[in-house]
């Protein structure tokens, strides 16, 4: 029996070159593997399960006898592209923002709800954000035992997240202000030293930590903390459910981290959630802080699972926990999670074709 064929559709960039690792390093499922990028980039070769394979412009025809495609684009070009690779007989996940919060279309973490992928009329299947999957993973087992009420979040977001422009400007702010003692002790000496070379943050992130993440929405909002209420949301089929989120980008390479603190409504203890996360599919419980274990954005780096820790019950709701979660927001939190959507469809292609 032929193994479908698999398109990563913006395969030459930062989150598609972790596709293609993971893609070369994870139980082979796919048999032609198709990489389609832009004009520009058409032409480059990749090396994938150890295969060089040569970089296809995209177009329409380029989806021609894919059975699935893997989308890491910007959102403006998912929207238009995903339908016609549709039209074209392909089931599309999406790492993009665009279709997430659509109706027809499910929005999956597969440790969560995989049972979503069942329902996709519109044959897409979007991927939750980085930060949503990271925390969601660590929370839905909570939810499952204890009922989940209320969460308010504060994120901590690695450079990564904003693109190699984002990881490249962090290295270059480093660069100019280390060895120089003094920076940080006076107003404005950072910003001197690091000058204009600001890329896609609004204020220098070498040094500092910046509260926003991503664009202005309602009410001082941003969309990445309206990603994270909306999203939870969905996932987790809790349509009321509140969420207060505070997004901040922090000098960290890679490893997005999220501060929980969840509301339930039944009595909880840190020993059961220990237990209950202890036993969840992709968590690594980290919480020994007399050992000084708890987890880290430079630990999870390069790692799969969400790690969490710091569980205790707050102080003065017997109903509420805190702890913190960290991953590595390119692979959990875009790229691992596409390749899981991915698998999962093709093993329900070839449970059609073996009946």
């Amino acid at each position: 029996m032929a193994q479908p064929t698999l398109a990563v559709v913006g395969a030459t960039g930062s989150v598609g070159s972790v596709m293609l690792e993971l893609l070369s390093s994870r139980r082979n499922v796919w048999g032609e593997i198709r990489l389609i990028a832009s004009a520009r980039s058409a032409g480059k070769v990749l090396t994938c399960r150890g295969e060089s394979l040569d970089v296809r412009e995209l177009t329409a025809e380029a989806f021609d006898g894919v059975d699935v495609a893997m989308f890491d684009v910007p959102d403006e070009v998912s929207e238009h592209w995903a339908p016609i690779a549709v039209a074209r007989g392909v089931t599309v996940v999406d790492n993009s923002s665009a279709f997430r919060m659509r109706s027809d279309v499910p929005l999956v973490v597969p440790e969560v709800n995989r049972e979503d992928l069942a329902h996709r009329p519109a044959g897409i299947v979007a991927s939750a954000n980085c930060t949503t999957a990271a925390m969601i993973v660590a929370v839905a087992p909570l939810h499952r035992e204890y009922g989940l009420r209320e969460l308010v979040l504060a994120s901590y977001q690695s450079a990564s997240g904003a693109g190699q422009v984002g990881v490249d400007t962090l290295h270059d702010q480093l660069s100019k202000v280390a060895g120089d003692r003094s920076l940080g002790s006076r107003p404005g000496n950072v910003r001197q030293a690091v000058g204009d070379d600001l890329g896609p943050f609004p204020a220098p992130l070498a040094l500092n930590v910046v509260p926003w993440s991503g664009d202005l929405a309602d009410a001082g909002w941003s969309s990445e903390e309206l990603k994270l209420r909306n999203e939870s949301r969905k996932i987790l089929a809790v349509p009321a459910l509140k969420v207060s989120a505070t997004c901040v980008r922090v000098p960290v390479v890679t490893g997005h981290s999220i501060a929980v603190h969840a509301v339930f409504a039944s009595e909880v203890t840190a020993d059961g959630a220990r237990q209950a996360l202890r036993n969840a599919p992709g968590v690594i419980l980290v919480d020994d802080p007399e050992a000084g274990e708890f987890p880290m954005p430079i630990d999870a780096v390069g790692t799969d699972p969400s790690w969490v820790g710091r569980i205790r019950r707050a102080m003065d709701d017997p109903r509420a926990l805190s702890f913190f979660v960290t991953g590595d927001n390119m692979r959990k939190g875009a790229a691992l999670n596409t390749v899981q959507i991915a698998e999962l469809l093709a093993a329900e292609i070839a449970k059609r074709a073996a009946s």
